[in-house]
């Protein structure tokens, strides 16, 4: 195990544990991975007594000396990007190696990966309303349910992607896109071009449903991160309240205006 030289490079080694650690967090890995990454970078350069204290909007490391270092990163806006998890877990493998010491190297590798904005926006809606167009085949839905879901999500999430961008409100677009979904869905069985709006509804709204922060806020609580596990449940309460709200809202505005369904 390498022994640490200076200051310096042990601070350098807690910035590289801190990096990573945020990258995680901010696309969507559980608490458990994030803060056994960081430990796992420390120990490898012989870093003792490293604690580590992470949630889901922060990041506390430091170490138990009385001239020792710590380092907070607060985590404004969070997503989900396996890919960029699978990434830091390679880099992180990596540089645990002994025989790796490239610092620079290795937080370069870093900010990349953090920068890299992935696929295309129009291509990941792309997907993802594709996908939940398939959803209505398997509630027995026909081919104008499919094509209706799938063009309802895509403009829901196209719409609920802009409100995200200006607002600091991760729910709002939520309930706008679900809102959106369920009108959408009826005026088109109204114009006869869809079959069932109900399966529409159900498609279109799929990728809007929180099912990887239910996930993980379960897996935390197993791993004995009350806090985050809390937190991450609540996030996805809220989320599933935003849709409920969003489709109860657009049902009762047209039977209140547009008559019955």
């Amino acid at each position: 195990m390498q022994t640490v030289r200076s200051i310096d490079e042990k601070k350098t080694i807690l910035r590289i544990a801190l990096l990573a650690g945020e990258i995680l967090i901010k696309n969507g890995a559980e608490i458990y991975r994030v803060e056994d990454t960081i430990c796992r970078i420390c120990e490898s350069k012989d870093l003792k007594g490293i604690n580590t204290y992470a949630t889901p909007t922060f990041i506390l490391l430091g170490d138990n000396k009385f001239d020792g270092f710590t380092f907070v990163k607060h985590i404004r806006k969070r997503g989900i990007n396996i890919d960029k998890i699978c990434k830091i877990n390679d880099i992180s493998r990596k540089f645990v190696d002994t025989a790796y010491n490239d610092y620079e190297e290795t937080i370069r590798s870093l900010e990349e990966i953090d920068d890299d904005p992935g696929y295309p926006s129009f291509s990941k809606i792309l997907a993802a309303a594709i996908s939940s167009g398939v959803f209505t085949f398997l509630f027995k839905g026909g081919l104008s349910d499919f094509i209706c879901a799938t063009l309802t999500s895509m403009i829901a999430l196209i719409i609920s992607e802009k409100i995200e961008d200006v607002s600091s409100v991760s729910f709002l677009g939520n309930g706008v896109a679900a809102f959106l979904i369920t009108v959408i869905s009826i005026v088109l069985m109204k114009l006869n071009l869809s079959e069932h709006f109900d399966l529409v509804i159900v498609g279109a709204i799929y990728p809007l449903l929180p099912g990887v922060s239910l996930t993980n806020s379960i897996r935390d609580f197993i791993s004995g991160d009350l806090v985050s596990g809390v937190s991450k449940g609540f996030e996805a309460m809220m989320t599933a309240i935003a849709i409920a709200t969003g489709v109860g809202s657009g049902l009762l505005m047209w039977m209140k205006f547009g008559g019955v369904l």
